[in-house]
């Protein structure tokens, strides 16, 4: 056995729920305990595809081959590499603005002092922190775009439904690599995000009609057919989910161990699914009785951002939730009127929206004495319009 950068090794493909699986074996285990089988002569993966496939998705450097047959083995992740993925820029120097995101992470985990009462100690993951929309979707617009570009080789012209942030990101990186957006839109983003799309170059175009984002892919995928541009649906684009488990997850376990701790819960909204699910899929494999709790906008409501799950959502289906919560919109503004007001920062709705989950979740007893991370996903710079009408400021 002798272990092989990944980059050397034509892993191919795997599908995505025997990526989990196997992700969720590797991870739960802590590492590999079999080969991946190499043909001598030709240096062609002839065994175990599937789990290179998965250990090169989720970032391992290196990826443990035998030749002619396979070996029983164990081998641990950190010996493959598996945390190198994370390696933030020590004084903050960019190449630049595209390196400006991925080596800026892991965005800041911060205990919330005020908010840690009762023997519950609250930890904050600042997505907010991220430089181009100010949310979560810069690392999928980032993912999704960087793996259009492996493909195609070039992108020309984009077309995304989007409420807001993953626009942005995309639109940030059209900017950088010389493409175009058209951004779909429902009617309920605010004058400030559609304003925010046009200053990042891209065209906009709002629906009288559709209230979730969701419910304009149809016209982003027909504009695609029509114009021959790239529909990158972060819907139903796994880069969104993977991009979790490879850099948000992990980073969030090193995090914790810089501050000792393992949390009993992590609590986050539900959009797309993706940075849920996959820290959902990591945690509940690394580590035992670890809970994971989704957040969206209560029946008949509508909070930009989260939405429910009925409306449709690819990857929490293939993980396990410890619950739901609905918050109403109100709801959400009060909780970033609090955090505001007692931590000194301005997160946006969805990340009151998770606040105020946590604290239902609080109220209810279901959460012992311990550490609890809330997944903020974004800035509250955007959101000032809704605020100033949910709170009557």
């Amino acid at each position: 056995m002798r272990l092989v950068p990944t980059k050397e090794l034509a892993c191919g493909e795997v599908g995505l729920e025997a990526f989990v699986a196997l992700a969720r074996e590797v991870l739960s285990r802590g590492g590999v305990s079999t080969t991946v089988v190499v043909d001598p002569r030709t240096g062609t993966v002839v065994r175990g595809s599937e789990l290179c496939a998965t250990l090169a998705k989720i970032g391992v450097r290196y990826v443990p081959v035998s030749y002619g047959k396979s070996e029983e083995v164990f081998v641990p992740l950190e010996a493959l590499g598996f945390f190198d993925d994370i390696q933030p820029s020590r004084y903050r120097v960019f190449s630049d603005t595209e390196e400006l995101l991925y080596r800026n992470w892991p965005t800041p985990l911060v205990r919330l002092p005020r908010a840690s009462v009762g023997g519950r100690v609250v930890w904050a993951k600042l997505e907010g922190l991220n430089p181009w929309s100010m949310s979560v979707k810069d690392r999928i617009g980032w993912s999704m775009y960087r793996r259009a570009l492996e493909r195609l080789g070039r992108v020309e012209g984009l077309v995304e439904a989007t409420s807001t942030n993953t626009g942005l990101a995309l639109a940030a990186m059209a900017s950088i690599h010389g493409s175009r957006l058209r951004a779909y839109i429902p009617s309920t983003v605010s004058r400030a995000g559609e304003l925010l799309l046009k200053l990042f170059g891209a065209e906009v175009v709002r629906s009288p009609i559709a209230s979730i984002t969701v419910e304009l892919i149809g016209d982003a995928e027909r504009d695609a057919r029509a114009s021959g541009a790239v529909h990158l649906n972060q819907f139903e684009n796994d880069a969104n989910f993977e991009v979790h488990l490879r850099y948000t997850a992990k980073e969030l376990e090193l995090q914790l161990r810089e501050a000792g701790v393992v949390p009993k819960a992590i609590v986050g909204g539900l959009g797309t699914s993706g940075h849920i699910s996959a820290l959902a899929l990591y945690f509940k494999s690394r580590f035992r009785g670890v809970r994971v709790y989704g957040v969206v906008p209560a029946k008949g409501t509508s909070i930009q951002g989260i939405r429910r799950v009925e409306t449709g959502m690819k990857w929490v289906h293939l993980v396990e939730l410890d619950g739901v919560i609905e918050v109403l919109p109100e709801e959400a503004a009060d909780g970033v009127l609090r955090v505001v007001r007692s931590e000194g920062i301005l997160i946006g709705l969805s990340s009151g929206a998770v606040y105020t989950a946590y604290r239902k979740l609080v109220e209810s007893g279901e959460l012992e004495e311990g550490d609890y991370v809330l997944v903020f996903p974004d800035h509250g710079f955007k959101y000032l319009e809704q605020l100033e009408k949910l709170l009557k400021l």
